[in-house]
């Protein structure tokens, strides 16, 4: 696992030595573009503007278009003199109830890792928190731009979620939620019944990417020269009474859980 970031967690005169990695990876399956004539690949060039030539890697910079076609450039230099304590330290500011924060709020998760020196007062916090049921909100700057950051206790370990700040966030306007359409008890009843009978503890390892699965598969089969067919697409049932159609998923849903008990029995 790739070390991304190294610095502090910071708090009133505390301060924490840490390391952090990526606490995720995307397993997608990846194209490329291809010339339909004769299937050899398309590439992209980074080419000037001015004068037309193809400009190296090395050779390229940022830019910032502050007026319409007039840019800044920025180095390296530059965006380590933007002042910011975060840049190398995670700055706590307030410990919140977990159950507090919208779930629309948080990005992406990453492990903090203690140094040795730092492992005594790294527990003593996740532990802290965890009794507390609390989660911290702090600041941290990272690939040029400062993040809302949460820290919480997942174990043994400290995990950091990047956030997206408030003004990111976009108001849900959808007029038609708006309308208030009737609802019977006995249509809240049926509903809530369908959602019990399908309730059970998270058990995240019995989901997969079937589609990937299933892509890949294909793939496999395409290279082979194996012909393939399309899968006869079932049409869903059309649904002329909503109450009945829920009646009917609530009924399906309890005899698959009676015949699981009597599986598991």
């Amino acid at each position: 696992m790739k070390m991304i970031w190294k610095g502090a967690i910071s708090f009133g005169l505390v301060s924490i030595p840490v390391r952090m990695y990526p606490a995720t990876e995307a397993k997608t399956v990846t194209f490329h573009q291809l010339h339909d004539k004769d299937g050899a690949r398309i590439y992209y060039s980074r080419v000037c503007s001015q004068d037309g030539e193809e400009v190296p890697y090395d050779h390229i910079v940022r830019g910032y278009e502050y007026e319409k076609d007039r840019f800044v450039s920025l180095t390296d230099d530059d965006l380590r003199a933007v002042p910011t304590r975060s840049a190398r330290t995670i700055d706590l500011f307030e410990f919140v109830d977990a159950d507090s924060v919208d779930p629309f709020f948080f990005d992406r998760p990453y492990y903090l890792e203690p140094e040795e020196l730092g492992l005594k007062p790294y527990q003593l916090l996740r532990r802290a928190m965890e009794q507390q049921g609390k989660i911290a909100i702090g600041k941290l700057a990272l690939h040029a731009k400062e993040h809302l950051v949460s820290l919480r206790p997942a174990g043994m370990m400290i995990v950091l979620e990047t956030m997206h700040w408030p003004d990111e966030i976009r108001e849900a306007a959808f007029p038609i939620l708006h309308e208030e359409p009737t609802i019977r008890p006995q249509e809240l009843e049926m509903a809530e019944r369908l959602v019990d009978s399908l309730s059970a503890e998270w058990r995240p390892e019995e989901f997969k990417d079937e589609y990937r699965e299933a892509l890949l598969t294909l793939l496999r089969d395409k290279v082979a020269g194996k012909k393939l067919e399309a899968p006869v697409e079932e049409k869903p049932g059309e649904v002329v009474d909503f109450v009945a159609a829920l009646q009917a998923s609530v009924e399906a849903a309890e005899k698959r859980a009676k015949e699981a008990r009597a599986g598991t029995g």
